[in-house]
């Protein structure tokens, strides 16, 4: 199992990533996505779903129209982890390379 990041280096990880957040309960960080309509809203998640798979490591997502908002959290540890970053990066390129 992943260990939980600790604050210093959370917080060196989050400024690694773009506009990615602390959720709430500082257990996850999340992200929300905007897309032109449906299909690539779904399209994305289809992207991301087959990243996730690669890793063993899904995230928590929920997706309205053109929208997904995504939070990612390692359960099995309680927070947050380095899957969780390396995750969050995977996600990011596939956005950047489906602009």
């Amino acid at each position: 199992m992943p260990d939980i990041l600790d604050k210093p280096d959370l917080k060196k990880a989050l400024e690694t990533l773009e506009d990615w957040k602390l959720g709430e309960n500082t257990r996850g960080i999340h992200k929300s996505f905007v897309f032109k309509n449906f299909s690539e809203a779904f399209g994305f998640m289809t992207r991301v779903a087959l990243a996730a798979e690669k890793l063993d490591h899904h995230p928590e997502w929920f997706n309205v129209w053109n929208t997904v908002d995504i939070t990612l959290t390692t359960h099995s540890a309680g927070g947050i982890t380095e899957l969780d970053i390396k995750l969050a990066k995977k996600i990011d390129k596939i956005v950047a390379a489906n602009q």
